[in-house]
């Protein structure tokens, strides 16, 4: 069965952050290449993406899938949940629930619906142990309400490429351009789409091994900033992602260039 019209919800990493394209005009992503492959299979494909960066799930719920609803897909992406787990006052419960209402209504508006499962982050950044069971809990939950609701389950927790720095970039979480092809890749096995073969094989050669002083790197130029930005926003009253609108609101036919790794 082919796939007419397609919409992207969710954060950052739906958005495509950090995979920018070649001008550096916006980002690509695993969404845009997942796109651009069902587009060669369907005259007249369609896409659009409303995720935005910073949002948890009950933000996605809330400003995403009315507008999802209005374009009526055939075909729902959501990928949410990791600003979920890195908010102050963390409640799995409270999560779960966000993690059911947004799959629910997105499998009421398209009849096929993909989720992901968030990586293990333990293995790759410091101290990323300690958020190891909100990342369990957050897994768990989309794991049960995509069997509840019938959605396509890519299960990325199991992904050994979560061992590999090259699939993430700078900050270690976002991922790169390697990571958001292997995730498309994910996509379209889960859809039963043919496709690149290269994109799920395992990259040439060995990533470079961690050391102390890449991890302080890290700490000083990449999780600092962000904290100081997060505290910021936090006594102004701005949440992540204000300010920012999704890159590709209106469902619009994929041009070759967005097709092309």
């Amino acid at each position: 069965m082919g796939f007419h019209t397609f919409v992207a919800v969710g954060d950052s990493c739906a958005e495509g952050l950090d995979d920018p394209y070649p001008d550096h005009s916006q980002y690509r992503g695993w969404a845009d290449y997942v796109a651009g492959r069902l587009a060669r299979d369907e005259t007249g494909f369609r896409y659009a993406n409303l995720a935005v960066r910073g949002r948890r799930l009950d933000q996605i719920t809330a400003e995403q899938l009315p507008t999802a609803e209005r374009h009526e897909p055939d075909l729902i992406a959501l990928f949410g949940g990791g600003n979920d787990v890195m908010s102050r006052g963390w409640d799995a419960r409270t999560v779960a629930r966000r993690v059911d209402t947004a799959i629910r209504q997105c499998t009421q508006i398209a009849p096929t619906v993909v989720t992901f499962t968030l990586s293990d982050i333990a293995h790759r950044m410091p101290l990323g142990g300690r958020m190891r069971p909100r990342v369990t809990a957050l897994n768990d939950a989309i794991r049960e309400a995509s069997v509840s609701y019938g959605a396509k389950l890519v299960d990325l927790w199991p992904d050994q490429a979560a061992h590999d720095s090259r699939y993430f970039g700078p900050d270690r979480l976002h991922l790169s351009q390697a990571g958001h092809l292997r995730v498309a890749g994910h996509v379209l096995d889960r859809l039963g789409v043919a496709h690149d073969g290269s994109w799920l094989q395992p990259l040439p050669g060995a990533p470079a091994p961690g050391s102390a002083i890449a991890d302080l790197r890290w700490l000083w130029q990449e999780v600092l900033p962000v904290g100081i930005t997060r505290l910021r926003n936090r006594l102004i009253g701005r949440s992540p992602g204000d300010g920012f609108l999704p890159k590709r609101p209106e469902l619009l036919p994929v041009a070759f260039s967005e097709a092309q790794v």
